[in-house]
């Protein structure tokens, strides 16, 4: 260990505590193993974003506040959203950091220019709130984007209004709106080139997260 650079310590240190918890060697509850991962990934961030003290421990700090589980729970509603978006255009996925993912794009959710769903959507919004009241340490999120026609002025609010429509639409099949957080990002974060129509249309979507924290013991 003498000859390693301080980040590759880090780095050796990270994968060993990963590695003994996942053996489940280690002596923890769920939520406190859980948290020692998300330390041990976050460091390993922390090396990869720069070669400093500094760097790794904010990303330990980062990745033990990340803390998501992949549960028997979130796979079965995976699988669920899976079979009720098949043939939409829907793509649903497991994050790097165990979130899952909807990409929901405009064609089936919201019409151009407003933030009323569409029919189509509302079916996919139902399965979704199915059996939420019974994950308490679930957390969502809901991301609107645009394309790039228009101004900021327009598109910013659209984007919020479009992400706020599917909360009060979840709220409304029984989903605790507090445990829901919205966010409209504009024409900021295009998954296409606007230049194109398919590209614009690609880029006009809402996507929802669906996280789960360890239950504390």
């Amino acid at each position: 260990m003498k000859n390693l650079t301080s980040s590759a310590r880090v780095a050796t240190l990270g994968l060993s505590v990963i590695a003994a918890l996942i053996s489940g060697c280690a002596n923890m509850s769920d939520a406190q193993r859980s948290s020692a991962i998300g330390a041990g990934i976050g460091a390993l961030a922390g090396v990869a974003v720069g070669d400093s003290r500094e760097s790794t421990a904010i990303g330990a700090g980062l990745g033990a506040l990340g803390g998501y589980i992949w549960s028997n729970q979130m796979a079965q509603k995976k699988a669920a959203m899976e079979k009720a978006t098949a043939g939409t255009g829907v793509a649903v996925t497991q994050t790097a950091d165990n979130q899952l993912k909807l990409n929901i794009p405009s064609d089936i959710s919201f019409d151009t220019g407003s933030s009323r769903i569409k029919p189509n959507l509302q079916p996919i919004l139902d399965q979704f709130a199915q059996g939420l009241s019974s994950q308490p340490n679930t957390e969502i999120r809901i991301i609107g984007h645009t394309d790039s026609t228009g101004s900021d002025a327009i598109n910013n609010p659209l984007s919020v209004n479009r992400a706020a429509s599917a909360r009060d639409y979840l709220a409304s099949r029984g989903v605790d709106s507090r445990r829901i957080q919205i966010d409209g990002r504009g024409s900021r974060e295009p998954i296409a080139d606007n230049a194109t129509e398919a590209g614009r249309a690609k880029n006009r979507r809402i996507e929802i997260f669906l996280a789960e924290r360890a239950a504390a013991k």
